[in-house]
């Protein structure tokens, strides 16, 4: 198949380009002693805050990262690998509140995590789990960590580590993770600030992630007009530089360490100042990001399912669904968003398994249709013109029907009025409600031990204990 391309060669090209003028010739802000040492030791220059990486320690690093990275949760046999060609998609993560079933919105708590990750444990186009909310029944500096727990315990799926921003939180977030699946993989993402600058506590939970062994999704935020240049092309350099600086990092402490390209560049909204999520820029800021990130030879986390809308209505459809084909169309190896909700600000329960069925959508235009002898059908269509002149009872008609050729929905129907008016006139949101609420009755991924509950939330206990 074919990708959709935004740059083509030629742009992704020029985008390189002017990310190494970037790094050498503007540099990254960068203040942590070890780190700058480290780096000057390969070449780096270091003028006042400011590091300037050479090109060629960029190339080198580069070189050094996998292709593929294989994730694991608990089940082994839901574990995936990202850079394989496959799709695969994951939830908006860190949202502070949710939309109830009547559409009250509400603070987010810890029960909420629970519930989410029990129902993406179920919907079968969600293959990761990121934490999702930021509930606030729990203290501030252990939130990230009962979001992981609270996830970890209720999917077998993998999970994404929680955002972190501290080598302590990277510490505990791995130790949870080898209690809970020994055998299973923990990625870690990190965000560095926009534009260009690189905390001291930033630096070091890379560098501990380097030095574990964990896989690094790099995840810088740029804000197109605010903290990168509004021009798409402009803000996609700065955050690749972000991204490159990231991997020159990880890959000086730990040669050959997986990492993932993540891409999280949006733009303000000029008249708010609110970060714009809906709007068609962000798929083809997606598509540009894949095509980047390919050219080094990685696997590509972008933004996917977004929108602004405040609810699941129709603008929140158009817009999520425009953003996750257009990345999924130019080879996006994940996808994010499952569940977003006015720009990551809130989500609903409904909103995730509506999010499950549009992936139907998304992954059968992707996978495109064949043109060969079976599919062209000259011998089947002969046959009806000898016999009934119709379709329905041929063999070729059941065989492609099994495969999908046609997509079967589960929540819009199409059905006849008089079906759709017997029904109550239900539409989709009102059938996502109640297949969400079927789902948390019916499913319960298999549980942890008593042990491993202790020893994950001893982990947290310390963590609250050393941050007083």
């Amino acid at each position: 198949m074919v990708h959709l391309q935004v740059l083509g060669e030629e742009g992704v090209k020029q985008v390189h380009d002017a990310t190494l003028r970037i790094l050498s010739e503007v540099g990254v802000i960068l203040t942590h002693p070890a780190a700058r040492e480290m780096l000057a030791g390969y070449g780096a220059r270091i003028n006042g805050g400011r590091v300037l990486l050479p090109p060629e320690l960029i190339e080198k690093s580069l070189a050094q990262c996998p292709r593929t990275i294989r994730l694991q949760g608990r089940d082994p046999n839901r574990a995936i690998v990202l850079g394989d060609g496959s799709l695969h998609v994951h939830n908006v993560g860190g949202v502070p509140n949710l939309l109830d079933a009547a559409g009250d919105k509400r603070a987010a708590v810890r029960q909420d995590n629970v519930n989410t990750a029990r129902l993406l444990d179920a919907l079968p186009n969600v293959s990761a789990i990121t934490p999702f909310f930021t509930p606030q029944d729990v203290p501030a500096a252990s939130m990230a960590l009962w979001m992981y727990y609270d996830t970890l315990a209720n999917t077998t799926k993998p999970v994404h580590g929680p955002g972190v921003q501290t080598p302590r939180e990277v510490q505990a977030v791995a130790e949870m993770a080898r209690i809970a699946c020994p055998e299973g993989t923990v990625s870690i993402a990190i965000s560095p600030l926009s534009p260009l600058t690189f905390p001291d506590d930033v630096v070091e939970a890379m560098l501990e992630t380097a030095r574990l062994g964990l896989p690094l999704g790099p995840l810088p935020c740029p804000i197109m007009g605010a903290t990168s240049p509004l021009s798409i092309a402009g803000g996609l350099a700065q955050q690749n530089a972000e991204v490159l600086a990231s991997i020159v990092l990880a890959q000086l402490t730990q040669p050959g360490l997986p990492i993932f390209y993540c891409g999280r560049l949006s733009a303000m909204n000029m008249r708010t100042g609110l970060s714009v999520w809906g709007n068609p820029e962000i798929g083809l800021i997606g598509v540009g990001t894949v095509e980047l990130g390919h050219s080094y030879h990685l696997p590509v986390n972008v933004y996917g399912l977004c929108t602004d809308a405040h609810s699941s209505d129709v603008q929140s459809g158009y817009e999520r669904m425009l953003n996750a084909l257009l990345p999924a169309l130019a080879g996006a190896d994940e996808i994010s968003g499952v569940g977003e909700v006015w720009g990551g600000m809130v989500s609903s329960l409904a909103q995730m398994v509506i999010d499950d069925e549009i992936l139907d959508y998304v992954k059968r235009v992707r996978r495109g249709f064949g043109a060969d002898a079976d599919s062209l059908a000259v011998e089947v269509i002969s046959k009806a013109m000898d016999g009934a002149r119709n379709f329905l009872g041929q063999k070729h008609t059941v065989k492609f029907m099994r495969q999908g050729e046609v997509l079967q929905t589960r929540l819009a129907k199409r059905e006849g009025w008089a079906e759709w008016e017997s029904s109550g006139r239900q539409g989709v949101v009102e059938r996502a409600v109640e297949r969400a609420a079927e789902l948390l009755t019916t499913h319960q991924s298999p549980p942890l031990s008593e042990q491993q509950h202790a020893a994950m939330q001893q982990v947290i206990r310390d963590e609250e204990q050393a941050s007083r």
